[in-house]
């Protein structure tokens, strides 16, 4: 019992290190989270096949809040259900029932962080000369892999198998605020072969900008502008085969990297939740809740700490 909210709250350092979270912004998290969550237990307790009325049951072992603490721990540490169990003072069962019913919740949560920028509020920036033709509003937009366990089934295997990674994998995109840093958009997870711009094609993210906002990604993403309805879009410039990289080419990458590494960081901060870098243990079963669940979490954080 040792995690739970009313001991661990005392413990700032430990609390910030198990959840990524203050305790001031886990406390405007649950403040959020739990009017949502109490309205998802009442629709589950209301079905038409129970036999009890609402209160009719044992009372839960954990309130609502210790609930959600439970679950951001899992997304950020990724214990096994008995470990969390046990450092919860509940059972491994009762752990994969809260995890169901709050991750839900924390991916819409999640999802009402996310806001694509809006070209009427945002400042201009000022771009290296060198960009001048790429899109001065811009979502920067890159991916990561997971490794998964490996399917049982020969062809589903091959069809989870990444040439890049050497193992199977799951596929998420992400497309952040060039300002902020905040992630404004989550894809689906897909299999790891996926490529980049087939994946951002099945999105459908530059069909859904904003009038005046482009996108911008790595060479990965080479023929991005042709996906965006007003052809918003630019990556780096490859060298031509067979013939020396010029020398103006090599220092647009190198502006062009400037520009874009913000998009490395904030999934270096959505990996430092262990859910999303160590083996996945759940049969790739809801992979993209668990990513914008935890996108949530980092857009707070952002939030949160972004001079006023």
């Amino acid at each position: 019992m040792i995690m739970r909210y009313n001991y661990l709250n005392s413990y700032r350092q430990v609390f910030l290190k198990m959840t990524r979270l203050r305790v001031a912004e886990f406390d405007r998290l649950v403040r959020d989270t739990l009017p949502a969550f109490k309205a998802a237990e009442i629709q589950r307790l209301s079905r038409p096949e129970r036999q009890r009325e609402i209160g009719g049951a044992r009372t839960a072992e954990l309130g609502g809040r210790d609930q959600v603490l439970l679950t951001v721990v899992w997304l950020r540490v990724y214990p096994t259900h008995d470990v969390l169990g046990y450092l919860f003072g509940v059972s491994a069962i009762t752990v994969g029932r809260i995890i169901k019913r709050v991750l839900p919740v924390l991916e819409q949560a999640g999802r009402d962080t996310m806001r694509l920028p809006d070209p009427g509020k945002k400042r201009r920036r000022q771009l290296d000369d060198l960009l001048h033709d790429t899109p001065e509003l811009a979502v920067v937009i890159d991916s990561f892999e997971q490794k998964v366990q490996r399917p049982k089934d020969p062809h589903a295997r091959d069809g989870f198998y990444s040439g890049k990674k050497k193992t199977p994998t799951l596929k998420s995109q992400v497309a952040v605020n060039e300002e902020t840093g905040m992630v404004v958009d989550v894809s689906a997870s897909m299999p790891g072969p996926t490529a980049d711009i087939k994946l951002l094609e099945q999105s459908g993210l530059m069909e859904r900008l904003p009038k005046g906002i482009g996108g911008i990604g790595d060479l990965a993403y080479v023929g991005l502008g042709q996906l965006h309805p007003h052809g918003l879009g630019a990556s780096p410039r490859r060298k031509p085969r067979g013939q020396p990289r010029p020398a103006e080419d090599m220092a647009y990458n190198r502006a062009f990297s400037r520009r874009r590494i913000i998009v490395e960081n904030t999934i270096g901060r959505l990996r430092r939740y262990q859910s999303l870098t160590q083996t996945d243990r759940q049969h790739r079963q809801n992979h993209a809740s668990r990513v914008r669940a935890v996108a949530g979490l980092v857009n707070r954080q952002l939030t949160s700490r972004m001079p006023i």
